[in-house]
C-alpha cells in the first residue's frame, strides 16, 4: 500500500512511518521543509505548507498513486507564523475533500482525546472541526484520539514532563497534581494505525487510544524521576495563579506549558481502555511497563536536565548582547576618540564603526529571543566575538592581563554560544 503521511517528521509521525515501513508499505512523507525529511524513507518526501495548502486542488496532484492517507500533523498553539486554524482545520478539510475527489478511500486522522467542544481551546475546536468534517464524509475514515503518547524519545509536552521530573531540589506540580492521563506507548498507537490501514474492522470508527492505567500528573512525574535514575525529592504544589502567570509568559516567549496545554491538562486526558481493547484487539502496555521496556540512558538525563537550562542560556546571552549594545551607544563619546587614536582613523568614522557594532549587538539579542536559525546565529556570534577579541587585542593587549579579565571572559561566552547553538534547534 502506498500511503501519504502528513507530519512524518514529527514526534508521532516518525514512529508511524517506521512501523508502516516495517510492514512493507510505501510511505510518502509529507513534511514542512526538505531538510526535515526522514533520512531513511524509501519514498521521496514532498514539501507541504499547511498554513497555505487550504484548497482541495492543491492536494489532488499529491494524491496521484496514493492508496491511503494518515494525518498526524499538528501544533499545540498558533504563532505569528503558523495558523492553528489552517493547520488543524482548513488544510486537513481540503485534503479530505481531495481524497474524495481522487478516489483515495482510506483516511486516518490522528486527533486528540481532548479534542472536544468542552475543552474550549483553539487546539481542541480546530481538531474537532476537522474530525467532524471527516466523519461526515463518505470516505472510509478512522479518527484516532490518543491520550498522552509516550515514546523512547521526548518532545513538547513529554519533554517538559521529563524536565520537571529532573529538577534538582523539588518536583513542581500545578495545583494538586491530580490531573489524569492514560498514557499510551507510541508502539501501540502505531499498531492501531497499521490495523486501520490493513483491515476494515476499524473503518468509520472514532477510537480513543488509551493505555490500561489512569495516572495522575504527580505520579507520572515521580515515576519519570525514578526512570531517569535521580534521587527522590519533595513534590511541591504550585498555586493556580502562579501556574497561569507562567503559562502567559510561555504564550509570549514560547514553551510547552502555555495557556493551551494548561487548559487541555485541566480538561482531562482519559478514556475507556476496555472499549479500546475490545475494538482494536490491542493489549496496550501499562504505564510502568512502558518505562521498564525502554530504560533511561545518559542522553535522557542530559536532555531532561538541559530543558530548562536552554531558555536561561538564551535569555542570558540576549541580555549580554542587548546591554553591550546600549552601553556602547551610551559611552560613544568616550570610546570613539580611543578607537580613533588606536587605529589612526578620524574620530567620526571611528564613532560610526562603533555605532554599527552596537546596533549589531542589539540585533543579535533580538534574533536570539526570536530563536532565529540557531546554528547560523551561533556562527554569527562566534565570528563577532572573535572579531571583537582580535580588535581589542591589537589595540589594548593588556586587557588579557587585567584583574577582572575583560577579554578572558570572552572564552566562556564563546562556550555558552556554542552550547546554545548545539541544543537550541528542536527539529529541522
Amino acid at each position: 500500500m502506498r500511503i501519504l503521511l502528513l507530519g512524518a517528521s514529527g514526534f508521532i509521525g516518525r514512529e508511524i512511518l517506521a512501523a508502516l515501513a516495517a510492514r512493507g508499505h510505501q510511505v510518502v512523507p509529507a513534511v514542512r521543509s526538505a531538510a526535515s525529511a526522514p533520512p531513511f524513507a524509501t519514498e521521496r518526501a514532498i514539501v507541504v505548507d499547511l498554513d497555505r495548502d487550504i484548497a482541495a486542488g492543491t492536494w489532488l496532484p499529491r494524491l496521484d498513486g496514493i492508496d491511503a492517507v494518515v494525518n498526524c500533523a499538528g501544533i499545540l498553539q498558533g504563532t505569528r507564523t503558523h495558523s492553528i486554524d489552517a493547520i488543524h482545520r482548513l488544510s486537513p478539510i481540503a485534503l479530505f475533500d481531495a481524497c474524495a475527489q481522487a478516489g483515495v478511500r482510506r483516511v486516518i486522522q490522528v486527533s486528540a482525546i481532548s479534542a472536544e467542544r468542552g475543552a474550549g481551546t483553539d487546539y481542541a475546536l480546530t481538531k474537532l472541526a476537522a474530525d467532524d468534517h471527516l466523519r461526515a464524509s463518505s470516505l472510509d475514515w478512522i479518527v484516532v484520539r490518543p491520550s498522552l503518547v509516550v515514546a523512547r524519545g521526548a518532545f513538547g509536552g513529554t519533554a517538559l514532563l521529563r524536565a520537571m521530573a529532573a529538577l534538582p531540589f523539588a518536583i513542581p506540580v500545578p495545583m494538586a497534581g491530580d490531573q489524569r492521563f492514560q498514557p499510551i506507548h507510541v508502539d501501540d498507537l502505531a499498531a492501531l494505525i497499521v490495523k486501520g490501514l490493513e483491515g476494515d474492522a476499524l473503518v468509520r470508527r472514532t477510537i480513543d487510544a488509551v493505555g490500561p492505567e489512569v495516572v495522575t500528573l504527580r505520579a507520572l512525574l515521580e515515576d519519570y524521576r525514578r526512570w531517569l535514575g535521580f534521587e527522590a525529592v519533595p513534590v511541591v504544589s504550585i498555586p493556580r495563579g502562579l501556574v497561569r502567570a507562567a503559562a502567559r509568559v510561555a504564550d509570549r516567549f514560547g514553551g510547552a506549558l502555555n495557556s493551551t496545554s494548561l487548559a487541555q491538562l485541566e480538561y482531562g486526558n482519559t478514556g475507556d481502555y476496555a472499549t479500546f481493547k475490545a475494538v482494536t484487539g490491542i493489549e496496550a502496555l501499562g504505564w510502568k511497563e512502558q518505562l521498564a521496556l525502554y530504560p533511561a540512558h545518559l542522553q535522557d538525563r542530559w536532555h531532561a536536565r538541559l530543558h530548562f537550562v536552554r531558555p536561561i542560556l538564551r535569555a542570558s546571552l540576549a541580555v549580554l548582547w542587548l546591554v553591550s549594545g546600549f552601553v556602547g551607544l551610551a559611552a560613544l563619546r568616550q570610546w570613539a576618540p580611543l578607537v580613533a587614536s588606536g587605529t589612526g582613523m578620524h574620530v567620526v568614522p571611528a564613532g560610526a564603526a562603533l555605532v554599527v557594532a552596537c546596533v549589531a549587538d542589539i540585533a543579535i539579542a533580538a534574533l536570539l529571543m526570536r530563536r532565529w536559525k540557531p546554528r547560523r546565529l551561533a556562527l554569527v556570534q562566534v565570528l563577532v566575538i572573535c572579531g571583537y577579541s582580535v580588535f581589542a587585542t591589537i589595540l589594548w593587549p593588556s586587557l588579557w592581563a587585567e584583574s577582572l579579565g575583560p577579554l578572558l571572559k570572552n572564552v566562556p561566552i564563546l562556550a555558552a554560544v556554542l552550547a546554545l547553538g548545539a541544543i537550541e534547534e528542536e527539529r529541522r
